[in-house]
């Protein structure tokens, strides 16, 4: 009876022993295993009874997240987040002009600027001219220069004032004078009618001298736009389609300068603004 129990105990033994070898074999043998997918279209179909052993594909058939395929704007993204790069060592983005020269060229034409600037500023393009003697008495001007562009607005003759002059020119160019008549269609160019002269006011016997003979006014009487128009004080100023940016110009220049006139003044100044830096008591003087 002992011998039977103990023969069966034993026989229980070797067939658990077999069971957890056959388990550690099969375990071992699906690590080893090529990975496993369910593609969509081969999913187990529950309904019909089908297993899912299968619907179990080799490896080489499984879509990866890594290897699946982008969509049109993931694609278009990626390729915008990409530097563009000229097609050759010989391209450039400018047929004759490569970003190396076009930096340098950049640099040298503000050096260029630089050295045929006065005033200490970039922006007032011109020459010294130093010391200007007056034949009459209150005339002349000290540390004068020829100006020839302000802010890119190139004058129509080379105009002799002070830097005080040039400064305020500069100023009202900048603020009140390039837009005037529209950001498509900028003023380019003034057209000086007086600058450095040494008279009276008004050219007027016995008068006091004018600022013209101190280098501090100049007399703009039109302006040329990009396009190539011309508009004048004397036409324009009542004309519909400018007399809004030849007002706000003549008002505008109220405050850099410390005397400015227009038509609206006397009948010396219908077809110009005279602007001088001529500082008064009651503060500037716009008529």
């Amino acid at each position: 009876m002992r011998r039977g129990w103990a023969a069966g105990l034993r026989a229980l033994s070797i067939a658990a022993g077999l069971t957890a070898l056959i388990a550690a074999s099969a375990g071992a043998t699906a690590a080893n295993a090529p990975e496993r997918s369910l593609r969509p279209n081969a999913r187990p179909d529950l309904a019909s009874g089908a297993t899912v052993a299968a619907a179990v594909l080799p490896v080489t058939a499984e879509l990866r997240p890594q290897s699946r395929p982008q969509s049109e704007q993931a694609i278009a993204l990626a390729a915008l987040s990409l530097p563009l790069m000229p097609a050759g060592p010989d391209a450039s983005l400018r047929p004759h002009l490569r970003p190396g020269d076009l930096a340098e060229k950049i640099l040298f034409g503000k050096r260029r600027r630089r050295k045929t600037s006065v005033c200490g500023d970039i922006d007032i393009q011109g020459s010294k001219v130093g010391t200007v003697p007056g034949r009459l008495n209150g005339c002349g001007a000290k540390n004068a220069v020829r100006v020839r562009s302000v802010a890119g607005v190139t004058l129509s003759q080379q105009s002799v004032m002070t830097c005080d002059t040039a400064r305020a020119l500069k100023k009202w160019v900048e603020r009140d004078v390039i837009k005037a008549f529209g950001r498509r269609d900028k003023v380019v160019s003034m057209r000086v009618a007086a600058h450095y002269s040494c008279r009276t006011r008004n050219n007027r016997p016995g008068a006091k001298i004018s600022e013209h003979g101190r280098g501090k006014a100049i007399d703009i009487s039109g302006f040329v736009l990009e396009s190539g128009k011309v508009i004048t004080v004397l036409k324009g100023w009542t004309a519909r389609a400018t007399r809004k940016g030849l007002r706000k110009m003549w008002k505008g220049a109220c405050g850099p300068f410390g005397t400015v006139l227009g038509p609206l003044s006397d009948r010396y100044h219908l077809d110009h603004f005279h602007l001088d830096v001529a500082r008064h008591r009651g503060g500037s003087y716009c008529r």
